[in-house]
């Protein structure tokens, strides 16, 4: 190698390999992906690599922020950014700190977290990134809160944090995107709150993505002291100590009082919103109807105005052709009542799931629109994300992140496959869910029932991540809003609650019944709408129930999950299953008292009623029960008795 090359690299690599300033302790989250390839050594990229990292604490530490690239040929891209209370000495402090872990991964794109600062590197130029938050293993860590009423607490929680996110990111005048904030949630006990974005994104993407980031928190840390969830463009924490040395927003909860008036406003809201929904959807239908090229914005309604998302571009019917190999039978993933999922290939080598919807199906154009409208601004961590769609005379197809494990139906109820899947995995697959819905709930900016939550529309990525699939069916409720009827009842036999099933009458419960099905599927890895062949039982929840009552409850658990399980976890989770598939709605959790029990042994579980009377293999005369398919909705429709 050249020595001024040599020497050039020994400059910018012997200050990373200084002692440590800020403690170990403060390392928070490396992302070292396996989806990207390792660097050689004393390649150009390396090269490259070694003099960007040696730029980015001298020019971040006098802003906060820093984005930068250097080289040539194999160009490295490079951004920093510095927690908005520390002073430029600790700034630098933290990338040099930061600096020196991050080489412990040698792939061409790298994320660290630190307490203080986040650096990260990539080989191609940053793209706005979906939603992916991380947990750091600290909140593991924190205690939960004693003494206190945990609904209450995550109320003014979420006030306080949702104040901090408009301040960060919807405030003009506010170029850091950064905020802290306080707010008493008892007499004597305040929480502290903290939220922060990268300065290279709007301001809408970053309150997106502090809207998503809140609800992971919400998720990992309910009823606990403190917690923080980190992303690439976003960050949030709390405590209940004062953790930042920055002045802070003194943030009052509200009151009850002006209630009535709210009310009355929203009502007169939610009429004119309905009137410009409606005639937002028909822009909609004949912006639709146009076909527009790819790379053309869509216009979506969302919140009662009509919209442009510049996240959901339309791709052309000969790119989806191509990718799909003319939607070639090999390229098949699963059926479904409205069409069939298709793997496709994109010009750039990105791997996609095409949806074809159904040129036969009346509901076609509904569901086509229903889906995007209530997806295209949701971003979690477990929900599938949407990318892109197309339209061409009747061709309606929709453009999803690629799930290489497919669906969870695929893996618990195949002897083979089933092997895959150890007690971890299957609690984090469950907890996943969990949190996925948790946000559709309450964490959303639209508070939204799912109505088709069943194994075949929980999909798996390459880490076994569960995401929640399929939205054709779900539904907007108002702010106000508990429960909403409807003469034409869709979802799959077996999931369905009773009140649903039978009268038409669906909510949040409703999801929550069908997620309790799902978790006693997992941990029995036996079909609820099947288990009459069985003989044990009706049903798989009176089999769960009868043997919850007879203190027999561990041999409703595969035997082979019974080898790598806690017992003492699992027992937790079928009774958490029990409590969720309740026959009357009020008597079950909430998504949100389902996350903090499963994620904390030390709270209460109250004894189970008898679950509801399943409709698993009772189908109404002139219909079928439908099965399930791979990442595609299977939907039945019955009218209430």
């Amino acid at each position: 190698m050249d020595k001024g090359v040599l020497s050039a690299m020994l400059f910018f690599i012997i200050p990373l390999y200084m002692p440590k300033i800020v403690a170990a302790e403060d390392s928070l989250f490396l992302f070292c992906s396996n989806d990207f390839q390792n660097y050689t050594h004393n390649s150009p990229f390396e090269y490259n690599l070694m003099h960007l990292l040696g730029l980015l604490p001298s020019r971040t530490s006098v802003t906060g922020f820093n984005s930068t690239s250097f080289g040539d040929t194999n160009k490295v891209y490079g951004e920093a950014l510095c927690r908005g209370d520390i002073n430029s000495t600790a700034c630098k402090t933290c990338i040099e700190t930061a600096n020196k872990e991050i080489l412990q991964c040698k792939n061409e794109e790298v994320v660290i977290y630190l307490e203080l600062c986040q650096v990260r590197y990539s080989y191609q130029q940053f793209s706005i990134m979906v939603y992916a938050g991380k947990y750091p293993d600290r909140n593991k860590r924190e205690k939960t809160i004693s003494n206190e009423d945990p609904v209450h607490f995550n109320k003014v929680f979420k006030h306080l944090m949702n104040v901090l996110s408009n301040e960060a990111a919807l405030n003009p005048s506010n170029k850091r995107m950064f905020a802290t904030g306080e707010i008493q949630f008892s007499k004597n006990r305040t929480i502290y709150g903290l939220v922060q974005c990268t300065r290279d994104i709007s301001d809408v993407i970053c309150y997106n993505c502090l809207e998503s980031a809140i609800g992971d928190l919400k998720a990992c840390c309910y009823s606990r002291e403190g917690g923080i969830v980190v992303s690439r463009n976003c960050n949030v924490r709390y405590q209940l100590y004062r953790f930042y040395s920055s002045s802070s927003v003194l943030v009052t909860y509200p009151s009850s009082k002006g209630k009535k008036l709210k009310i009355w406003m929203v009502a007169m809201f939610t009429c004119i919103s309905t009137l410009v929904v409606l005639l937002g959807s028909c822009a909609v239908y004949c912006r639709l109807k146009k076909g527009t090229k790819q790379g053309n914005a869509v216009a979506v309604t969302r919140e009662g105005e009509l919209v442009i998302s510049e996240e959901l571009p339309f791709i052309d019917l000969a790119t989806i052709r191509s990718a799909t190999d003319e939607f070639s039978d090999s390229n098949k993933l699963g059926q479904g009542g409205f069409g069939t999922v298709y793997k496709g290939t994109l010009p750039d080598g990105k791997e996609v799931a095409v949806k074809r919807l159904s040129r036969k199906s009346w509901q076609g154009l509904e569901e086509f629109k229903n889906e995007i409208i209530l997806i295209t601004k949701l971003q979690h961590r477990n929900l599938v994300k949407l990318l892109g769609c197309g339209i061409e005379g009747e061709e309606k197809v929709l453009i999803y992140e690629y799930m290489p494990n497919r669906s969870l139906d695929i893996f618990i109820f195949d002897s083979k496959r089933s092997l895959q899947l150890d007690w971890e995995t299957c609690y984090n697959i469950i907890g996943g869910i969990a949190r996925g819905l948790l946000y559709l709930h309450e964490d959303s900016r639209l508070k939204i029932v799912h109505r088709d939550l069943k194994p075949s529309n929980i999909l798996l990525d390459h880490d076994m991540i569960a995401k929640i699939s399929d939205f054709g069916m779900a539904r907007i409720f108002c702010e106000n809003q508990n429960i909403a009827n409807t003469r034409r009842v869709v979802g799959t036999y077996g999931y369905m609650a009773p009140e649903y099933a039978m009268e038409g009458l669906f909510s949040v419960k409703s999801d929550v019944f069908s997620f309790g099905v799902i978790l006693l599927e997992i941990i029995s890895r036996k079909r609820n709408n099947r288990f009459y062949l069985t003989q044990h039982a009706s049903t798989l929840l009176a089999y769960a129930w009868r043997l919850w009552n007879e203190g027999k409850d561990l041999e409703i658990v595969d035997p082979l999950l019974m080898e790598s399980c806690q017992t003492s976890e699992v027992q937790r989770c079928i009774q958490i299953g029990l409590l969720c598939v309740q026959e009357d709605p009020t008597d079950r959790p909430t998504m949100s008292i389902v996350v903090a029990l499963l994620g904390s042994e030390s709270m209460e579980l109250s004894p189970p009623r008898q679950p509801a009377l399943s409709v698993g293999n009772v189908v109404p005369s002139g219909l079928s029960s439908t099965a399930p398919s791979v990442n595609e909705l299977t939907v039945s429709i019955i009218s209430p008795q």
